[in-house]
């Protein structure tokens, strides 16, 4: 993490500072009292709601060292050791982009619609077989947490993987910008942030902006099955370097037999004979690890030592996550996101998957699809395939319409649309046993987890 004096930190946000106060030391930075660790600087934001300056005192008594102060603020204290800056949302990227700068570490950056946390946690792990390795933590991929996940780098890492997020175009310019990644990846381009953007093709241009960042002789790794994003880099003149993956055999990295099995899934690459196996569900992982090895490789990590590198994989909790409910069932906990793109692969895996005389979709609404999010949600119903799927449970107004699709297939007695959950569980509660299957799925806010701890306890 950062380790400098107070005068050292001024000078790289271009702030002022009391000169007593000048060989103050400062060691790491946290945004929040409640998290503070002896000897942090800590930043405190001013917003519409709250502002984080009323908290600087409070800050430096749980063991801070030193603060930021933003100078339209008025009363900042003097006989405190802070720093005034003009903007400490930019004091902190600045800082980032100063502390990144001295480090001699390699930076992998991960974006896309799906699977940026997968991808980043499979990636590290790959990367780990040779080097010290960080990542992301958390949710910690936006133009707060990026800066705050470069700041927390050990001198010693020699390869972060950070993820990237964004909600509207230029936040990825930023980021990349802050990072200056020596490969990155592009995992897909989905629906995810139609309500923003209006388009997947403004997604895809928001996505690409990760190159941007890229330094000089770095690689471009993206899905080569997904025609935005051959179209956009068909042309490239930059001097980094293009590979593919995906299921199509034009790409660099395709598999060539994929297989579902008890605790993951199975997979052969055109590179060689060798058999990997993922601990965790889904085609759409075995791309998303097809990313990761091409990451990998680029970083000198050798192709035959990847399985090991996979074996050991513990990816962040609520994606294609396999749990027991109370009655033996399996549960497929996916409730972290949720988009049309996503919600098919996961229903697609579902319905082919065999050894379960029941299988069941509990479903909830897709977020952040603009004015079509209706149609969205009705095509999802509409598309599944009867005979693979028993019953369907949906959540929230948006779940109605996957409910509305889903009738016209399993027939009205194999649907239920709920906009309760608690209900929803004690229903679902009636249709399991140990012989059953089950999908939760839905966007982050609807908490749709929930349901999966009812179904673990008792009643």
């Amino acid at each position: 993490m950062i380790e400098k004096k107070l005068k050292e930190i001024a000078a790289l946000v271009s702030g002022d500072f009391r000169e007593e106060f000048g060989d103050v030391a400062v060691g790491g930075v946290s945004i929040d009292t409640r998290k503070i660790s002896k000897g942090n600087l800590f930043i405190p934001f001013k917003g519409e709601k709250t502002d984080g300056h009323r908290f600087v005192e409070e800050a430096i008594k749980s063991g801070a060292h030193a603060s930021l102060w933003q100078k339209d603020v008025p009363n900042a204290p003097e006989h405190l050791p802070i720093i005034l800056v003009d903007d400490t949302l930019a004091a902190l990227q600045e800082l980032a982009r100063g502390y990144r700068d001295e480090l001699d570490v390699k930076i992998l950056g991960i974006t896309g619609s799906n699977g940026k946390t997968t991808t980043k946690d499979m990636t590290a792990n790959l990367l780990a077989r040779k080097y010290k390795v960080q990542k992301t933590e958390g949710n910690y991929n936006n133009h707060i947490g990026l800066p705050l996940t470069i700041l927390g780098l050990r001198r010693d890492t020699e390869v972060a993987v950070l993820e990237m997020g964004m909600s509207s175009k230029g936040e990825i310019e930023l980021l990349t910008k802050l990072a200056r990644p020596d490969a990155v990846i592009i995992t897909n381009i989905g629906e995810a942030h139609l309500l923003d953007l209006g388009s997947r093709e403004a997604i895809a241009d928001a996505k690409l902006e990760i190159i941007q960042g890229l330094k000089g002789g770095g690689e471009i790794i993206f899905h080569g099955d997904e025609p935005l994003l051959q179209e956009r880099l068909k042309n490239y003149s930059g001097d980094g370097t293009l590979k593919t993956f995906g299921k199509n055999h034009d790409n660099d990295l395709y598999p060539v037999k994929m297989e579902q099995v008890a605790g993951g899934s199975n997979f052969v690459t055109n590179k060689s004979d060798f058999v990997f196996h993922l601990p965790v569900l889904g085609t759409h992982n075995i791309l998303n690890a097809l990313a990761a090895m091409l990451a990998a490789e680029f970083l000198g990590v050798p192709f035959d030592s990847m399985g090991d590198g996979f074996a050991g994989l513990k990816l962040t909790s609520m994606r294609m996550e396999m749990v027991e409910g109370k009655h033996g069932e399996k549960i497929i906990n996916d409730a972290y996101n949720a988009s049309p793109t996503a919600m098919k692969a996961a229903i697609d895996l579902v319905s082919n998957l065999t050894g379960f005389q029941r299988k069941i979709l509990v479903l909830g609404d897709m977020l952040e699809l603009g004015p079509l999010e209706a149609e969205y949600h009705e095509q999802i119903g509409k598309e599944l395939e009867a005979g693979k799927i028993q019953y369907v449970f949906t959540y929230g107004k948006l779940g109605a319409y996957i409910a509305k699709g889903a009738a016209e297939v399993l027939g009205e007695e194999h649907v239920f649309a709920f906009q309760n959950k608690t209900l929803l569980s004690e229903k679902l509660k009636e249709y399991v046993n140990s012989e059953t299957l089950l999908l939760v799925k839905a966007s982050r806010g609807m908490r749709l987890e929930e349901v999966v701890f009812s179904l673990q306890q008792e009643g």
